[in-house]
């Protein structure tokens, strides 16, 4: 990273991202607020004098590796340069005083309120002042229940404050002026060609197993206007595609008066200049209606890929879940994206061992996944989580049980997932070039079809000239290894 002439006097800070892709909007705006600040990112944090953890909470083994996150930082305390050490983000959020006391070896832990004056935070820490450890609460009461009274409050709601570097006529761009409150500077952390790029934040949904809407809050749309800039500012900064994530895209809008605002903006962002995909991520099944399906499927520039939220197949299980739909239901809804889009990619997750989940439910849900023929699958074994409905279930399954559902579906979904890339043979696709391997004239990326991370990637075979990061490729699918693509350019 580029530091200034004053960097000797310039306090050093390290931020570690945990989690989703959420989570790397979030420490992009703290590191945009952190140098703004008068501090220096370093990318080491054994380089660094404070390290920032930003922190995940969403089941059991995220919340561990958390911890563990945070303990190796401290760790550094005996043996480099840092001299604090501070959680963020949602375990942060969703513990608060309860994590402090249990993790005497991070020197504060800060919610979302405290994101706004960060710098200051972590100066006063430096200068060994103590941080009063937050307080949670239920963040969906800090918002009208009323989707559209929610324009303007006052709520701190982590990566909305974007504002770019440079005055930018924003007049073109769609309804609404930025939004008020604090204002930041996006800064980059990854110089990678992708770039998630932030919808809208919270939940309004009441998942039974799920607790994010407790300490993410309720759901809040960012303004197109603000959507807009801040893709252009990235396209400026060199990204190619666009991830666009939220907690529910296809409620993106409702506050703001149009559920379907998402349609008629994928085509300006798709036209931003530098970008060459947009991808939507987390759809919810129920509320994925024709026109969205239409508008990623048809929309030049934008990903056929259609990130599904099925949780499970069983109506029995979805009603105890809090949720809607069954198979045919859900066999319906693909039915629908592939005729408009025949070679889309389509991801799910999948909680097995419910409370109630009987031998029955399960048999449907793997022959669900038998017949949805999608590209990448999930699979997630229950686990009660903190304050959540179904924690106060009965008909809990044992552990054994749970595990042995998990193996049995995670390895059929491999055998599926496997044979639906096999199909893919002879497709030609589109692959952003993500890295590359000069001497082998080899690259590996991602085609249309695999969203970043959690899906398969496509190794380019027989390269020859000047290829780059961020290169996006056209080629023929040759040969498949589980559910990873292997690819000649043509």
């Amino acid at each position: 990273m580029t530091a200034s002439t004053d960097a000797t006097e310039r306090h050093t800070v390290a931020l570690v991202t945990l989690g989703c892709a959420r989570n790397e909007v979030d420490s992009e705006e703290l590191a945009g607020q952190l140098e703004a600040g008068g501090f220096l990112l370093v990318e080491d944090p054994a380089d660094a004098e404070t390290v920032v953890v930003n922190t995940c909470g969403f089941v059991e083994a995220a919340k561990k590796d958390s911890v563990d996150t945070l303990l190796a930082a401290a760790d550094l305390k005996e043996t480099g340069s840092t001299k604090s050490v501070v959680a963020v983000g949602c375990l942060s959020e969703r513990y608060g005083a309860e994590l402090a006391e249990s993790l005497p070896e991070a020197d504060a832990v800060l919610g979302f309120d405290a994101y706004p004056d960060i710098a200051d935070r972590l100066r006063s820490i430096l200068a060994g002042d103590q941080q009063h450890a937050h307080t949670p609460s239920d963040r969906r009461k800090l918002l009208p229940i009323t989707p559209t009274e929610r324009i303007d409050i006052d709520v701190v709601v982590p990566g909305h404050s974007f504002e770019v570097a440079a005055p930018t006529d924003l007049t073109d761009i769609g309804a609404g002026a930025p939004a008020t409150g604090p204002r930041s500077v996006r800064r980059r952390l990854d110089g990678g060609p992708m770039a998630p790029l932030k919808l809208a934040s919270g939940c309004d949904r009441r998942c039974a197993f799920c607790a994010i809407p407790s300490f993410r809050g309720s759901f809040v749309s960012r303004r197109p206007a603000d959507v807009l800039a801040e893709a252009r500012w990235l396209g400026e900064q060199g990204v190619k595609e666009l991830f666009l994530v939220s907690e529910n895209s296809t409620s993106y809008g409702k506050d703001l008066g149009d559920i379907r605002l998402l349609e008629t903006m994928l085509p300006t962002l798709a036209a931003v200049d530098g970008i060459e995909r947009v991808r939507v991520s987390y759809l919810q099944p129920a509320e994925t209606r024709p026109g969205l399906v239409e508008a990623i499927a048809r929309t030049d520039g934008v990903a056929e890929y259609f990130d599904l939220s099925f949780q499970h197949a069983s109506a029995g299980v979805l009603r105890a879940m809090r949720r809607f739909g069954d198979p045919d239901s859900f066999l319906t809804l693909l039915a629908d994206v592939r005729r408009n889009a025949p070679e889309a990619g389509v991801r799910s997750n999948f909680i097995v061992g419910f409370p109630g989940e009987t031998d029955e439910d399960f048999a449907t849900l793997c022959d669900f996944v038998s017949e949805a023929r999608l590209d990448a699958v999930g699979v997630f074994g229950y686990s009660d989580e903190d304050g959540t409905e179904a924690e106060t279930y009965a008909d809990k399954l044992d552990q054994d049980t749970i595990d042995e559902r998990v193996e049995h579906l995670s390895a059929l979904a491999d055998e599926l997932t496997a044979q639906r890339a096999e199909e893919r043979i002879g497709e030609r696709v589109v692959v952003l070039v993500e890295s590359l391997d000069v001497e082998d004239g080899a690259a590996e990326g991602r085609a249309a079809c695999q969203g970043p991370e959690v899906d398969g990637s496509t190794t380019l075979t027989g390269l020859s000239g000047d290829f780059a990061v961020g290169d996006m490729i056209e080629a023929t699918v040759i040969g498949t290894e589980g559910v990873d693509l292997i690819a000649r350019p043509v």
